[in-house]
């Protein structure tokens, strides 16, 4: 009887070991091995899915890599792919719709003079609440002056601290009018605008739209995808009827396709509606899913051009605006070349378990985009067609603007004067550089 008791304890002694080996809460090497399952779901989704998968090796050890992040690093084909990224998908969904968490809600942008200013800041985020406008020069960030933030590369690093509500930082200004103030703010949660300024100009006898637009995102809770501030803002100009629009798109890193499409119909002459808007063309795997979308004209303007305010900041979804109209209109470039991505994606852990259950969202290239005329190849970025500074020490819809002046100069008179020309200079640092992943599409503070 006892030997059958000790057989039997034994027995069960096996057993609990050999359970506990495989419990990957009990073994930090078993937690390993968990993480290489997400890591080889991140290959596999690569495999599957990514534009330049030809460009992948066939098999990878992902155990070499010690996150996720340092094995997408090595994935990406260099130096096309700036942009693929890892992220989850409530952080996905909250940046589409500009819904923010952890920042101050601004940008930065520097003069000739290497003066940093505030660029844009969003009306319900904590600057805005504060009374921040564009054009106010920084002269310190917590004591320190701003020469100090150079990094060793030419460029500047400016580090806030952590993205998280309630972290604090103080900054001193000098106002337009030359007076000084030192603002503290925190960190916050708030709905962003995409629609920094609007307004109509009477130039030469016409009726000219001015729209400062600073990201593609939706309205949460529409259907379809779209965006209640686009709508607002068509209906105005339509309402004020005007004959020429200015388009500012200087700080504008993309977004949504969907609100681009949404744009794409307000601003294409009605001649082109049901005519191919775009064509977008994915890897060898996945040819199923090209598809060219065609163009459905909505509302009454009868725009013959469009002047749209560009920089380095102007990217993806800015950049598909101009490339799709191009076969249908005048286009007109003002400011600098635009960033050059003509590639998209969008997130990928719904079609994998794994990148799901893990909270993992991947968000590689996964197609390129051609307007109507195949257009599909500036990763250059476009020139511009008459190349002005940045004018950041004056407000949104100041005449006196530089690159709005010269818009206004080109409508009224078919060129601007030379001394707006001779304005140009390219900036030290951009704040689109200064940003990676998820952030790299929606820069900012």
């Amino acid at each position: 009887m006892s030997t059958i008791k000790s057989k039997f304890w034994g027995l069960l002694m096996v057993f609990a070991i050999v359970f506990a080996a495989c419990n990957p809460e009990s073994d930090e090497v078993e937690l390993e091995k968990v993480e290489d399952v997400v890591k080889k779901a991140i290959f596999d989704t690569m495999k599957e899915w990514y534009f330049w998968t030809s460009e992948l090796p066939p098999n990878m050890d992902v155990s070499k890599f010690s996150n996720n992040q340092e094995l997408l690093d090595a994935l990406m084909f260099r130096p096309l792919d700036r942009w693929s990224y890892l992220t989850t998908r409530a952080q996905f969904d909250a940046a589409f719709t500009g819904q923010q968490t952890g920042a101050h809600g601004f940008g930065f942008a520097f003069d000739e003079n290497e003066r940093l200013f505030v660029a844009f800041v969003f009306s319900q985020g904590p600057a805005g609440r504060d009374g921040w406008r564009r054009g106010w020069e920084f002269i310190e960030i917590n004591g320190r002056p701003i020469s100090s933030y150079r990094n060793s590369n030419g460029g500047y690093s400016f580090d806030l601290g952590p993205n998280t509500v309630g972290v604090t930082n103080t900054f001193k200004f000098r106002l337009p009018d030359g007076t000084e103030t030192t603002r503290t703010i925190e960190k916050g949660s708030f709905q962003s605008n995409s629609v920094l300024h609007r307004d109509v100009y009477e130039v030469g006898g016409k009726k000219v739209g001015h729209w400062v637009y600073q990201s593609f995102r939706a309205t949460a809770g529409l259907t379809p995808t779209r965006s209640q501030e686009v709508d607002d803002t068509f209906t105005f100009f339509q309402q004020q009827g005007i004959n020429e629009l200015i388009i500012d798109l200087r700080y504008n890193g993309g977004g949504s396709v969907a609100v681009t499409e949404q744009i794409l119909n307000y601003l294409v002459p009605a001649s082109a509606s049901g005519r191919p808007m775009y064509t977008n063309s994915h890897n060898g795997n996945k040819v199923e899913r090209n598809v060219t979308v065609n163009f459905n004209k909505r509302g009454n303007l009868a725009l013959n051009r469009v002047i749209f305010i560009t920089s380095r900041g102007s990217a993806s979804a800015s950049e598909l605006v101009i490339n799709c109209l191009t076969p249908y209109m005048n286009v007109y470039l003002i400011g600098d070349n635009t960033y050059g991505k003509p590639v998209g994606s969008f997130p990928l852990s719904g079609f994998n378990r794994t990148l799901s259950s893990n909270d993992v969202e991947i968000v590689p290239i996964t197609f390129a985009i051609a307007n109507a005329n195949g257009q599909a190849n500036y990763f250059e970025g476009f020139p511009a067609n008459m190349r002005v500074g940045d004018n950041p020490a004056r407000d949104w819809g100041d005449p006196l603007e530089r690159r709005l002046a010269a818009a206004l100069d080109y409508i009224a008179n078919g060129s601007a004067s030379s001394r707006l020309a001779s304005t140009y200079y390219k900036p030290v640092w951009e704040m689109i550089d200064a940003f990676e992943g998820l952030q790299k599409e929606f820069p900012m503070y």
